[in-house]
């Protein structure tokens, strides 16, 4: 059976060398965190920080930092959840393994909350303040809580059945905040909680809400997964924790989590908000101040023996990026069976999720046809684009089962090559050129809005990729060097931004217009004007980051010899994507120089976190 709360964990990860116990006295203003993100990098285990500086409560980091180590943790129910995937998937795979059928109801059993009377988590209580205030990165605006499994119930049908449990931003001090009464509530657009916002709003009602921190390691995954609408996230915890997840109910309150460590009980005003942030995010830039909904605090509950769960977030790869592998592993054999004709989708985590994904689907719509088009792709890539978080993708490339049956969304290298290669700008580009995309993406033309490309490709392969400059290139005063990040793909290095939002920047018109006739850039149908060509080229990685997340379609993307027929624009040269950071983009994280050289010291031979980092 699978851990009934993180004390179990914990014990058990310990016993069996995953997990390590920090008693260095370490601040949790920026030293906690610049030390567990460190630890991730490494491939280490998880921490358990012990003697953290002002803090009552131990604090644990890395939990799911491998995904090794998040398939340990929930190595008892794995089996039963790939079961119940490929049954619904394949309901006839019964008749091959028809002792599966006896287990899969014992599983479909931990679905169902089990309603206690006794709570150790109601055994304690506190203050917001004497809460651990961990502070991630030098900007952030106050402590903010990362691992929340924030817990709402529908206004209009209150109970478990119309329940959501998301993750969602918590601020504990810091801005305009009441100390101890007041808390920030950043939630991102398409997320469930709103919908039960929307319902108190229309009703005039306080929305009441818990948050839980800690309890069974499930019920912090459970909170992130993309679950289909209608199934709460609770059952699927219990599923993922091999029991039925004990919740207690608590008279004119929600139910509380029985075995969480932490419960922050509370209610979210109707329509009032306060400034929230600035705070580093996993885009790998600051979110910046923003008006968002806040909590009214009753109360602060813990159990005697609590520990305070943490993650730091940042530029991928980052903890979060073994969340979003493991559940791709379980739900991604899903996939085919919510939108018909997809092969995979791959959100892409080096490029910050959201901001790209890669699809590969079949194109049948007529395939007697001596040449393949994109046809059935533009059918699929509106149906992905139709469903919940993908939805706020801003750049989708989508390619042709048929024409490379081996090929794979995860070897991104690859992809792109099969892209490029079969690319013609003239047909390939669909636009939305006003919409939503990720509250935490500022590449936009304003909070929350943004635009989508959608790139699609079929057929055979129409040019050769080139892998060297050629000799002799020229540029406009301002622009250069150019560095090859991969076949097909050239990296230039452009003048500083002067962009305005929502607008497109002269200085690219003037840079296509200027190679319009030189043909300089045969064999790279694709052109990065960064600020930084040599960093951009380097790792793949970084082309990812820099290239996606610093660009907006509508207004970032130019084309040499561009053309427009009929309202569809498009491109006889190479396509020119503009990813230089504009004036209006949130500032990258920098860790704080300090505190790296502190760490530095302390890792030294003979020092306390010698071995560890």
């Amino acid at each position: 059976m699978g851990y009934k709360n993180l004390q179990e964990c914990v014990l058990d990860l310990e016993r069996c060398g995953r997990l390590l116990r920090i008693n260095v006295p370490l601040d949790p203003r920026l030293e906690v965190g610049a030390l567990q993100r460190r630890v991730y990098q490494a491939g280490g285990p998880a921490l358990l920080f012990t003697n953290a500086i002002g803090c009552r409560f131990p604090l644990l980091g890395n939990l799911f930092g491998t995904l090794e180590r998040t398939r340990f943790i929930f190595r008892d129910t794995l089996d039963d959840i790939r079961r119940l995937v490929e049954l619904k998937i394949n309901p006839f795979s019964l008749f091959k393994h028809p002792l599966d059928l006896i287990k899969a109801p014992t599983a479909a059993w931990h679905l169902l909350p089990a309603v206690t009377t006794t709570a150790p988590v109601l055994e304690c209580s506190t203050t917001l303040s004497a809460l651990p205030q961990i502070v991630s990165w030098p900007n952030d605006g106050g402590a903010f809580l990362t691992l929340p499994q924030v817990y709402s119930e529908s206004p209009a049908h209150p109970g478990l059945a119309k329940s959501n449990l998301g993750m969602y931003r918590i601020q504990l001090s810091g801005n305009r905040f009441q100390p101890d009464r007041q808390a920030g509530l950043h939630y991102q657009i398409h997320r469930g909680i709103g919908a039960h916002h929307a319902e108190a709003i229309a009703r005039g009602d306080q929305l009441r809400i818990n948050i839980f921190l800690g309890g069974a390691p499930a019920m912090t995954v459970a909170a992130v997964m993309p679950l289909p609408e209608g199934m709460p996230e609770i059952s699927f915890a219990g599923l993922l924790a091999g029991h039925r997840i004990p919740m207690t109910r608590v008279p004119g309150h929600l139910p509380v989590s029985s075995e969480a460590d932490f419960c922050i009980s509370g209610v979210v005003h109707p329509a009032k908000t306060l400034p929230e942030g600035p705070f580093g995010d996993h885009l790998g830039y600051y979110s910046l101040t923003h008006e968002f909904p806040y909590i009214e605090v009753d109360a602060v509950y813990h159990r005697k023996d609590a520990i305070l769960p943490f993650t730091t977030v940042g530029r991928p790869p980052q903890e979060d990026t073994s969340f979003g592998a493991f559940i791709h592993e379980l739900t991604g054999p899903l996939i085919p069976t919510v939108v018909a004709g997809v092969k995979e989708v791959h959100a892409v985590d080096a490029a910050g999720v959201h901001p790209l994904l890669l699809a590969i689907a079949a194109e049948r719509y007529v395939p007697y046809a001596t040449e393949r088009q994109p046809q059935e792709l533009l059918t699929v890539a509106n149906a992905i684009l139709g469903q919940g978080q993908l939805s706020l993708a801003k750049y989708l490339f989508i390619v042709a089962n048929e024409d490379a049956p081996a090929l794979h969304t995860h070897d991104i290298a690859a992809f792109f090559g099969h892209v490029l290669e079969r690319a013609d700008w003239r047909t390939s580009l669909h636009f939305q050129t006003a919409t939503t995309i990720d509250t935490l993406d500022y590449s936009g033309s304003g909070l929350n809005e943004g635009s989508k490309v959608v790139i699609a490709v079929a057929g055979p392969v129409r040019q050769k990729l080139a892998t060297e400059l050629s000799a002799g290139l020229e540029f406009p005063p301002g622009f250069g060097p150019a560095v090859v990040c991969q076949p097909g793909i050239l990296a230039i290095q452009g003048p500083p931004s002067g962009q305005v939002r929502g607008e497109g920047d002269p200085l690219i018109d003037d840079f296509c217009r200027f190679n319009q006739d030189r043909g300089q850039f045969a064999g790279f149908p694709l052109l990065i004007i960064c600020d930084d060509s040599r960093f951009i080229a380097a790792t793949l990685n970084n082309f990812l980051w820099v290239t996606f997340t610093r660009s907006n379609p509508a207004t970032d993307i130019y084309g040499i010899c561009p053309e427009t027929r009929g309202r569809h624009w498009g491109c006889r040269g190479p396509l020119v994507i503009d990813a230089r950071i504009k004036p209006f983009h949130a500032p990258p994280l920098v860790d704080d120089p300090a505190v790296e050289r502190k760490l530095d010291a302390l890792a030294a031979p003979g020092k306390p976190l010698h071995g560890i980092i």
